[in-house]
């Protein structure tokens, strides 16, 4: 059965939807020896897909994975970095390096900490990283100085970034010293460094910034730099969300 390209390269592990996306943009998927365009359809079982050059068999897809990763500051959230700096993939053993297509969903930025997920389900991270998903996701935060309820209520509200406002977040103060004020947020979307610069914009500018917790799946006692495996019911949480959300996206569009 024909699909577009991008989605069975993301089923089959190669790559996120959007990685995807931008190796055919790039030039480097061919079908049937003729470099492909953006949205073109393929049968796996019938069409010869290459992918730089090396020959994609619907047999050699890796088993799906998912692991709860533990990010510690100074790593970027992506497979390669032309910085050449340390990325979340290498904190994994070599086995899953290489040929197993596994990538973080979503981004933490490098100065960041705390709950990042990785897998190669491709799926699964576009569902993930879609703007209309609504997964909570928990933080703990250090600002500078110390923000007064008026400021927070407003953030509580929402605070126009790039002519957007945000969506309605969580904030309350969880402790405070003589310099600093710390905060649990928990947000409904995940723009661009989005704590970081509402922090800002209201003058108080994030000094550190952890996550704890992606919907029901928590750091816990995870040490920084190491990973686990997903538990049956985390995977699950994220499953339904994706369908769910699918379903009621398929309601709108047929009303």
């Amino acid at each position: 059965m024909e699909q577009r390209l991008q989605k069975i390269l993301s089923q089959w592990g190669i790559a996120s939807r959007r990685q995807a996306e931008a190796l055919i943009l790039d030039g480097r998927v061919r079908l049937n020896g003729n470099v492909v365009g953006l949205g073109q359809k393929a049968d796996p079982e019938a069409d010869v897909i290459e992918v730089d050059g090396k020959l994609v068999q619907p047999a050699q897809r890796p088993s799906l994975v998912y692991f709860l990763l533990h990010k510690p500051a100074g790593v970027v959230s992506t497979c390669h970095d032309p910085q050449g700096r340390p990325t979340v993939i290498e904190l994994l053993p070599p086995i899953w390096r290489k040929g197993q297509g596994i990538h973080p969903v979503g981004r933490l930025d490098v100065d960041s900490t705390g709950a990042l997920l990785l897998t190669n389900d491709g799926e699964l991270t576009f569902g993930l990283t879609h703007p209309r998903h609504n997964i909570p996701k928990t933080y703990r935060v250090w600002v500078q100085g110390h923000p007064p309820a008026s400021l927070l209520q407003q953030w509580r509200q929402g605070i126009v970034l790039d002519g957007k406002r945000t969506r309605p977040a969580q904030v309350r103060i969880i402790a405070q010293d003589t310099t600093k004020t710390g905060l649990e947020i928990i947000l409904q979307e995940g723009r661009n460094r989005q704590i970081r610069r509402v922090a800002l914009a209201i003058g108080y500018p994030v000094l550190k910034l952890h996550r704890t917790a992606i919907g029901p799946i928590q750091l816990h006692n995870l040490e920084v730099g190491n990973y686990r495996p997903l538990e049956d019911f985390e995977l699950h949480f994220l499953q339904t969300q994706i369908n769910s959300e699918h379903h009621a996206l398929k309601e709108r569009s047929s009303g």
